[in-house]
């Protein structure tokens, strides 16, 4: 309740009406400069016309008073003088054309100036000027004028007549000149100087009667009653809806456990009962305070339509209100021919989109096949040529959205594109990487390769990483730019076709005869699974050290995700073999001495008869004399 009082006080001291005359005076000031601009053409004019209308009428006085004085008899000197006024009624109707011609001009473009009356209504409006009085200040006078006689406690509306003066018709009350009808202010109503004046005196008249009778104390009095009157009604309104408020609270509450049930599908719980309940009681509070919205802004305008001074408060708040949703509802209204011009580009192209995807995936089925172009190009080059469409469906959609010719619009996009192109540079570095290496096509998913230090079998490739899992699952995302400029090597690209080459080194020494090692490289192989046949293994010796001669096994195979158990099964081969071939693996710079020593081959490979050799001792003596 406390809120909604602080609500009321705050729209009461609103500035509604210094909002309405600030705009009032801007539009004042417009319409003056407007005015000002017209009215000094036409002053000139009316200053030319009125100089060349004295000096008619002068001739005219002068013309007449010689005609008096002719005799009868001067009957050709007479024919003259009516000629000259003849051609002087001439001028003064073609004066009085150019006159009209000249306001009819005006008439298209000016505004006129408002006489406003007690109440701040406008009784009717100034066009002309008037001797040196501009139309503006023969309004605001005539304002004024008409404050004084509301101000008269005495007055006596009877009194305000009309009365004909020489040139003019004017309005007045006992010795003051309220307004001055001229002959220019009735050509401008298209009535005569008698019939306009007529309709302002009775127009100032009851504008002045009205304003006495609203503004007496018994009206004054009733005002406040009807005032009080309507804040009761709407305090017992409020009252009740707080009630209904509270019952409405508790009625959910007693039926909650049998309207309120967990929406679920299948294992997942969109809304539990309790966040439901949640749910139903902030509406209910947002439809309480729309409701309390609604009424004050009834309320208000009621309260303010009451008094005549604050009547403009009623329709300035209801506009305050009113002006945005209608400015909201005819700018939709105005934005539907655009929306269905989005929506027309949008489908054409989807289907467009579909189209392409189309064709691109029989390329990939390999059903459409274009020279040059790889199967497993045709994904990727979907996605870039998917990109450009959606990129050129949005320059087409780009005028077609609210507010796009905006200069904020249009400084809201140029910093956004600041910030991505500065920030995103290394993406942007890694998205052309990721193109090039489609194109290049070093390796595909599921090919076992090498990059820089990691070696495994990649699982992904996207515009900007590549990952890899490792032999020990690790995955490892590397950048594609990383790619691009690091070596790549796959082992997999020619291990179905000609095989991949399994290579070993093994040192030996120089006692062991080179063609029994390479027999017993090449069994060891042999007996290795998933080594091929054929071609067969072959052993390079690849250098002659010091201390030992260095045999490299090569053998092929077609498992290229398997080189780690390939490796591991060689090895325990060639173990195997040179133990069984006597032949003793040593480390290259190992050196044994053979007396007393046994043998490094384990002893499951030797013969049960094998025993240590002993050490061998010479002494030599010297012969006798030396």
């Amino acid at each position: 309740m406390r809120y909604l009082i602080r609500l009321v006080l705050l729209l009461l001291i609103m500035p509604l009406n210094s909002g309405v005359a600030a705009q009032s005076d801007s539009l004042l000031q417009k319409t003056d400069t407007l005015n000002q601009t017209l009215f000094e053409r036409y002053k000139q004019k009316l200053w030319e016309v009125d100089r060349q209308r004295k000096a008619d009428s002068l001739k005219k006085v002068e013309l007449e008073a010689q005609l008096l004085k002719l005799k009868t008899t001067d009957n050709l000197q007479k024919e003259e003088l009516l000629k000259q006024l003849l051609a002087i009624e001439l001028n003064e109707k073609q004066r009085i054309a150019d006159k009209k011609a000249h306001i009819n001009s005006l008439r298209k473009t000016a505004r006129g100036f408002p006489v406003v009356g007690v109440m701040k209504d406008t009784l009717f409006n100034v066009y002309t000027k008037l001797g040196a009085a501009t139309p503006k200040e023969r309004a605001d006078n005539i304002s004024r004028k008409i404050r004084r006689l509301y101000n008269d406690d005495f007055l006596v509306a009877d009194s305000i007549l009309t009365h004909k003066s020489e040139n003019t018709y004017d309005i007045v009350y006992r010795d003051m000149i309220v307004m001055s009808i001229s002959e220019t202010d009735a050509i401008w109503h298209e009535q005569s100087m008698a019939e306009l004046a007529e309709q302002y005196q009775e127009l100032i008249r009851e504008s002045v009667i009205r304003a006495k009778n609203e503004n007496s104390l018994f009206k004054l009095a009733a005002r406040v009653g009807w005032v009080l009157v309507v804040i009761v009604i709407a305090w017992l309104i409020i009252w009740l809806i707080g009630k209904g408020y509270r019952r409405l609270l508790l009625f959910i509450h007693q039926k909650k456990a049998t309207w309120l049930k967990d929406l679920t599908y299948k294992d997942y719980t969109f809304l539990t009962a309790d966040q439901e309940l949640h749910v139903i009681l902030f509406l209910v509070r947002i439809v309480r305070w729309l409701v309390y919205v609604i009424l004050l802004y009834i309320t208000l305008p009621i309260i303010f339509s009451i008094f005549p001074f604050s009547r403009d408060w009623a329709n300035a708040l209801f506009h305050l209100v009113w002006s945005p949703f209608k400015a909201v509802l005819m700018a939709v209204w105005d934005y539907l021919p655009n929306l269905f011009s989005i929506l027309v580009i949008y489908f054409v192209m989807k289907y467009v989109i579909r189209f392409v995807r189309y064709i691109f995936k029989e390329i990939q089925a390999d059903k459409l096949k274009i020279s040059g172009f790889h199967s497993d190009w045709a994904m990727p080059t979907y996605s870039i040529v998917k990109f450009l469409l959606y990129a050129f469906m949005f320059v087409l959609i780009f005028p077609y959205l609210p507010g796009s010719d905006s200069n904020i619009f249009k400084g809201v996009s140029v910093f956004i594109g600041i910030l991505f192109s500065l920030g995103s540079s290394s993406a942007i570095a890694n998205m052309v990487a990721g193109l090039v290496i489609t194109y290049m096509r070093p390796f595909k998913i599921g090919d076992r390769i090498k990059i820089g230090e990691i070696s495994g079998d990649v699982i992904e490739k996207t515009l900007l990483v590549t990952r890899v899992r490792t032999i020990k699952n690790e995955i490892i995302t590397i950048p594609n730019s990383s790619v691009l400029t690091g070596n790549t090597t796959n082992y997999s690209v020619e291990a179905q076709e000609r095989g991949l080459i399994i290579h070993t080194t093994l040192t030996i020494g120089y006692d062991v005869p080179w063609k029994l090692m390479h027999e017993a490289l090449i069994e060891a192989a042999a007996r290795t699974d998933m080594l091929m046949d054929s071609p067969q293994p072959f052993v390079l010796q690849t250098s002659l050290d010091d201390f030992y001669v260095s045999y490299q096994l090569n053998a092929y195979t077609r498992e290229a995700s398997k080189q780690a158990l390939i490796y591991s099964s060689l090895h325990q081969h060639i173990q195997d073999v040179c133990n069984e071939r006597g032949i003793e693996i040593l480390s290259p710079h190992y050196r044994a001495a053979r007396d007393g020593n046994a043998s490094t081959i384990p002893s499951d490979y030797l013969p049960a008869t094998y025993k240590a050799p002993g050490f061998n001792v010479r002494i030599e003596k010297n012969p006798p004399g030396e």
